[in-house]
Order: structure tokens, then C-alpha cells, then sequence
């Protein structure tokens, strides 16, 4: 165990000294846990992983169904949108994880990687490292895909990806529901050609695995492996360089908060960036890396003027109908009983990731929105369970939740500075339903449409009671009126941020295809903001693809 450890386990602040590193990781997330563990795998570097939150130690990080018992809490970025005019000026709840696992702590497991067209589109932004065919090795090199069916699925990765152990008994009506309505029912994870899935989840055995679990844990005997939880990132520093192209500044270290003492960290190598979507761009500007206009406005000295750090904001905006159901939800899930089943034989309803399943559609929006022939605009997904409040509120009752997903939005948004205070939250406004032609829109209700389709179809309709939890009233509205008041008044994050940050081949992204900052030497990113578009699928398959990705390019170098 490395000093820094030993001094964090004595509850004792690291030295400067110690946490001074041929490669400094930000960020133990999708991402930066996978990152850290590979760079350690050369005993003959040093690695640094600096992580704002605390350790992964509360029983509700590891029992699936708990998850939204983590929101707003002390493992939560919790932050929130500016309001959005299109979701009738409210504000939205975007909870980020802040521990060892980052979200892959707080999220729902879903293994939903997209399609191979998404990373095609890729490599056309950012060079063909980045296609599918490109990237099957490191979704291989990432995953242990228990009853794998498909040849591109990995068997002998790192992160264990299962079925689940006891799903609801309405997840299976759901899938015929989907069958009855027309729609395919295929094994999960096919690179195209995706229909209806039960869905697989990153657990093991019962229990979630993030990526503290499947990376760090494995790692964490290494001695050139520091792992410091409590480590607010305040800024990067850099030498001045000569100011040219070829001697440009230079990112030397990254001052450090860590129980109230700020130090000042040297990386020797290079610094990589894993706070995610909000986090990564907001270090960058605080940095001096940025629009220059903005920067000065908080009395932020420029480094390098790069006017895409915050822009393109892109994530997932979901819209779900929640009927009354007949029992056999999850609505008790938090009983005493299903609690001691769980710990016993992890069993029960707390083995739910509650997203059971999903599916993907292609609305009759989708050739307005352009998209590709043969590909989806929105998918759907089931909870057998009222999913409302954004997840704050618990379950009133029995019941399910049938939502739809704007895969593709046409919308961005941005990550502002509120101030200079790297205490003080980003400015995060996705932009929601704000494109020009109302696509958006449009798909979005397309999309409510078919959940109205899918709840009218036998399988469902055995298993609903003609009540409404969401939207409240909904027995006495028409299907057009619940799909409008769902989507503007209900609708919220599935929270999939990506793109402010974005990689690409040409002179205004934001890193270069190998995930170089440009304008700077010795800084990359590797999280989701680097995606130049949003995948047809979930984010986290991806972002653990592009820390597998980063480690390979600093390996070579």
C-alpha cells in the first residue's frame, strides 16, 4: 500500500511530496477508475488518482435498487440546470456520482453500448481510431458479458456485465406487449439491427460493480497506484512556454484541496482529465482554457483561447407515462423482508436496476430529423415502478413506467462559469427541446406515442388498473393531452451528458483525435465530454472505452 494511502487510511493528509506523479488522474469515475488501473499495470510509472468524493463505503452504493436513495446526499454532485423555457421554465435535477466509481456508483447499470453507425460517426469527427470496428478490442478488453450472443461481445474483460437475478414478472409482459405492438425482441448489445431487450446490468452476483469494483479494487495493492479520495481539484497549472506553436504552454501539476490544505501536485508526464461532462470543461476554464471573452469576464487569466470548452452539450432528455398497476412492482422493495433476502442470498427485489428493459424505435419523426436510414430515433424503457419526481420521490403505489427517449437531440447546451470559485457550481444549460424546427420536439412526442401504443396492447393493459400516478389526472386526459403534459411538465434527465468537450480532426474541437488538449502540452481528457455526439445507447459502455482508449495512447507514448 503507497504512503498516500496509508496516510488517507490513518486519516492523515497526504504529503506534497506524495502525491506528486509521473501521470495525475482527475476524476475516479466511468472513466478515470479504468484509466488509473491500466497506466499502473507498468510498474515502471507512477499514477496519482484524485478524486473529489468520498470512498465507496455506504451500503446503498452497492444494493441496485437503492440508487435514488443516493441522490442529493454526500456521494451527489447534485446539480442542477439553469431553467429551461421548453419544459415550462423549469429547472432540472442532473445528479453526477462523487465517490471511488464515480456515476458508475450512482446510475441504474444499464449495459446499453448503441449502435456501431454511432461510433462511425465518430471517426468521421476524429479520425478512424474512433470507428466501430476501431473500438470492438476495447469494448472486448472491457467486458465479461455473461451468456454473451453476439461475437463483438467481450467475455474476459474487467467489468462483469450479467442478467439480472430476479426481475419483475411486468418486465416480461413488457416485452410481449412489445412483440404484440410489432416490434422485434432481440438479444441485447448487437452492434445494429437492436430491437426490445431485457436489460443487462453491471452487477455481480447481485450486487452493482462499478468501476471502483471491476478496476480499482483489483489495482489497489499496486504500490505505484495512489488513490485519494477528498481531493478537490482547484485548478491546473502550466509553465509559460514561448507562446508559439511550438513551444506552447505546458500543464506541469494541479493545485489540490485535500481537508482544507491546498498543495500543489506534479504531474512529470501528462495530466488527463476524467471529471465528466460538467466537471472537465468547468477545470478546463478555471484553468485559463477557454472562450476568452467568458474567462475574462471572471478575471480569469487566458491561457489558451478555446472557445469550444462548454459548448455542444448534448444528453438524453427522457418523457415516461406511469399507470396504476396490479401488484408484483416494486413498491415494496424497501421492506424489511426484501432487505434481509437481499443480504442473505442477494435475491429479491433490491437486485432490481429498476430499468429492467428497453427497446429502440424508429418514430415516423425520424426521417423529418434525418436520421439514417435502418437506425432509431428514440428508445424506449420500462420500470416496473412509478418513476417519478426524477427520482426523488418514492413510489406512491403500485405501478409501472413506460418512457420514451430522445436519442439523437438536436438541441445543445452549454457549461458556463458562474464565477471564478471553484467551489461554485457550473452554469449547465442543456438546451432541451430548443432546436429551430422543433424536431425535437416532435420525436419526443412520437415516442410518447408509442409508449400509449405499448400500454394499450393485451400484455399491458392484463396488468393496469386504468389509474394514473404520472401524469396525475391522466384517466380523464386524451392520449394527446398525458404525451404533452409528460413531455413538458415530467420529463427529465436520463442523465447521459456528453460533448463539451469534444474530439475531433479539425482546428476548433476542443483534443485532438488522440485526446491531446489543444494549445497545450501535457493535458488530455478522457470522458464522456470528448464524445463529439451522443450515442444511440447509454454512456457508460462508452466512457470505460475511452479511459481503455487513453491508457492505450499513453502506453505507446
Amino acid at each position: 500500500m503507497s504512503r498516500a494511502r496509508r496516510a488517507a487510511r490513518r486519516g492523515k493528509t497526504p504529503r506534497t511530496h506524495e502525491l506528486d506523479a509521473d501521470y495525475i488522474v482527475v476524476g475516479a469515475g466511468s472513466a478515470g477508475a479504468v484509466l488509473a488501473a491500466r497506466l499502473s499495470e507498468d510498474p515502471r510509472v507512477s499514477v496519482v488518482l484524485l478524486e473529489a468524493g468520498p470512498p465507496d463505503r455506504a451500503l446503498q452504493l452497492h444494493v441496485p435498487a437503492a440508487f435514488s436513495q443516493l441522490f442529493r446526499g454526500p456521494y451527489d454532485w447534485g446539480y442542477d440546470t439553469v431553467p429551461q423555457p421548453a419544459l415550462e421554465g423549469r429547472t432540472v435535477y442532473w445528479p453526477r456520482g462523487r465517490t471511488l466509481g464515480g456515476s458508475s456508483s450512482l446510475n441504474a447499470m444499464m449495459w446499453v453500448r448503441g449502435f456501431a453507425a454511432d461510433y462511425d460517426e465518430w471517426a468521421t469527427a476524429a479520425g478512424p481510431a474512433w470507428s466501430w470496428e476501431s473500438l470492438v478490442p476495447y469494448f472486448a478488453k472491457v467486458e465479461r458479458v455473461q451468456g454473451a450472443a453476439h461475437w463483438t461481445h467481450g467475455t474476459a474483460g474487467a467489468q462483469p456485465v450479467e442478467r439480472q437475478r430476479d426481475p419483475r414478472p411486468h418486465t416480461a409482459a413488457f416485452l410481449e406487449a412489445a412483440r404484440q405492438a410489432g416490434h422485434e425482441v432481440t438479444p441485447p448489445n448487437l452492434p445494429e439491427g437492436q430491437g426490445f431487450s431485457q436489460t443487462m446490468v453491471i452487477q455481480h452476483r447481485g450486487a452493482r460493480a462499478s468501476t471502483a469494483d471491476s478496476y480499482l479494487r483489483p489495482a489497489r495493492g499496486r504500490r505505484n497506484l495512489r488513490v485519494v479520495t477528498g481531493a478537490f481539484v482547484r485548478r491546473i497549472t502550466f509553465d509559460a512556454g514561448d507562446g508559439m506553436r511550438d513551444d506552447p504552454p505546458r500543464a506541469t501539476g494541479v493545485y489540490v484541496e485535500i481537508d482544507g490544505i491546498t498543495r500543489h501536485a506534479r504531474a512529470r508526464r501528462e495530466i488527463v482529465l476524467c471529471g465528466g461532462a460538467i466537471n472537465t470543461p468547468q477545470l478546463l476554464m478555471l484553468s485559463g482554457v477557454g472562450p476568452a471573452v467568458h474567462l475574462r469576464e471572471h478575471g480569469i487569466p487566458v491561457v489558451v483561447d478555446s472557445p469550444g470548452v462548454g459548448e455542444n452539450l448534448q444528453d438524453h432528455l427522457v418523457a415516461g407515462l406511469a399507470p396504476a398497476a396490479k401488484g408484483g412492482t416494486l413498491f415494496g422493495a424497501q421492506s424489511p423482508a426484501q432487505l434481509a433476502q437481499y443480504l442473505s442470498r442477494r435475491r429479491g427485489m433490491l437486485t432490481s436496476n429498476v430499468a429492467e428493459a428497453y427497446g429502440f424505435v424508429r418514430t415516423d419523426a425520424a426521417d423529418d430529423g434525418g436520421t439514417p436510414e435502418g437506425l432509431p430515433d428514440v428508445e424506449i424503457i420500462f420500470a416496473p415502478v412509478p418513476y417519478v419526481g426524477e427520482g426523488l420521490v418514492p413510489a406512491p403505489g403500485e405501478g409501472i413506467t413506460v418512457g420514451a427517449i430522445l436519442l439523437r437531440p438536436r438541441s445543445r447546451g452549454t457549461v458556463r462559469l458562474e464565477s471564478a470559485d471553484p467551489r461554485q457550481a457550473a452554469l449547465i444549460d442543456p438546451g432541451y427541446l430548443s432546436d429551430p424546427d422543433g424536431i425535437d420536439a416532435r420525436t419526443l412526442r412520437a415516442g410518447l406515442h408509442e409508449c400509449e401504443r405499448l400500454l394499450a396492447t393485451p400484455a399491458l393493459r392484463a396488468l393496469t388498473t386504468g389509474g394514473w400516478i404520472q401524469p396525475e389526472g391522466g384517466a380523464s386526459m386524451t392520449a394527446d393531452e398525458r404525451v404533452e403534459r409528460s413531455m413538458r411538465r415530467y420529463s427529465h434527465t436520463l442523465y447521459h451528458p456528453v460533448g463539451t468537450a469534444r474530439m475531433g480532426d479539425d482546428a476548433a474541437s476542443v483534443v485532438d483525435p488522440e485526446l491531446r488538449v489543444r494549445g497545450v502540452r501535457g493535458l488530455r481528457v478522457a470522458d464522456a465530454s470528448v464524445m463529439p455526439t451522443v450515442v444511440r445507447g447509454h454512456t457508460h459502455a462508452p466512457a470505460m472505452v475511452i479511459g481503455e482508449v487513453a491508457a492505450a495512447l499513453l502506453r505507446d507514448r
